[in-house]
């Protein structure tokens, strides 16, 4: 089943605390795992990543010391300049200096055993782990994040493991800054996933999610806009979903066209709120009573940080 939110304030705020309260709203959706992606209120000189440890590939905690070596060695052979580095739970936070190709460092970086990076970027963070919206909380403090925007998910797993790195959001992986939620199924994922394996990407997971992130920063990177891809998207990607895209410029989303995932919308002067249900966009108002609308079957919407908004049907 699953659920998603995503928030976009028109000025910096609590996007942490308020993508929580959304997914707390959802939770019944999906309590297997839950995720952010948050974008801070400025783009960061410092490439800043965001670093799981696997505890059943990394074994005890000597173990765990070995593979936070290793990725310094690897990242300084890759002239990545670690400005700071620590730990949160089983996930590392390391920010620095690096001009190189981010898909060669990730790669790099992959070759480490029970190490995996979560995201990657000048604006993007992303916190994911099993449990609820309150256990992510606890863990990371998620609360405390400032920015303009981010986008979370409640995972019911139906085609993977229930892990971190199984759990939402998933950063495109190679690609700085950009990230999906998604609640549905991919039907042509194998095919999609080869070509894109063709063109030497590579994957994390058997989630048919981390293929849509890739393939929408792909098409990003080169050249077309959010709301062109997204497009493109809906033509290309077969099945039954919802998903929300978002970059450190905005975020998006694309419903199919048979309309068979919920979606909703809140648009106000101060922000735009996007969730699976009408619930969770109400824990941002409280007794409040707000305007929302249900986007059609086989349309796609996007909103910058300037809060203006693109749509498109697919034909």
């Amino acid at each position: 089943m699953c659920g998603v939110a995503g928030v976009i304030f028109r000025q910096p705020g609590a996007i942490g605390e308020s993508l929580l309260d959304m997914l707390r709203g959802c939770q019944h959706r999906g309590p297997d795992s839950t995720g952010l992606a948050l974008y801070g209120p400025q783009v960061s000189q410092d490439l800043v990543l965001r670093v799981f440890l696997d505890a059943d590939r990394c074994g005890d905690e000597s173990s765990w010391d070995d593979r936070k070596t290793q990725l310094q060695e690897v990242l300084k052979k890759r002239d990545f300049l670690v400005r700071s580095l620590w730990s949160e739970y089983a996930q590392m936070k390391v920010a620095g200096v690096f001009e190189g190709d981010i898909q060669s460092l990730s790669y790099a970086v992959e070759e480490i055993p029970g190490v995996e990076i979560f995201s990657a970027g000048h604006s993007l963070e992303i916190v994911k782990d099993e449990g609820t919206a309150d256990d992510i909380e606890q863990r990371f403090k998620a609360s405390e994040f400032h920015g303009y925007h981010g986008i979370g998910h409640v995972r019911l797993a139906t085609e993977s493991d229930v892990d971190p790195s199984s759990a939402h959001p998933f950063w495109a992986y190679g690609f700085k800054d950009v990230a999906i939620v998604h609640n549905g199924q991919i039907t042509n994922y194998y095919k999609t996933r080869r070509r894109l394996e063709q063109r030497g990407y590579r994957f994390r997971t058997d989630n048919d999610s981390e293929v849509i992130a890739v393939y929408l920063a792909d098409k990003m990177d080169a050249g077309l806009s959010m709301e062109e891809s997204l497009q493109q998207s809906l033509r290309e990607l077969d099945g039954t979903f919802s998903f929300l895209v978002s970059t450190s410029e905005g975020m998006g989303f694309a419903k199919d066209p048979i309309g068979a995932k919920p979606m909703v919308v809140c648009e106000t002067d101060q922000l735009v709120a996007v969730a699976s249900e009408e619930v969770a966009l109400q824990r941002l108002f409280g007794d409040q009573k707000i305007d929302t609308y249900e986007p059609y079957p086989g349309t796609s919407y996007t909103w910058s940080k300037s809060m203006s908004t693109t749509s498109a049907v697919v034909n």
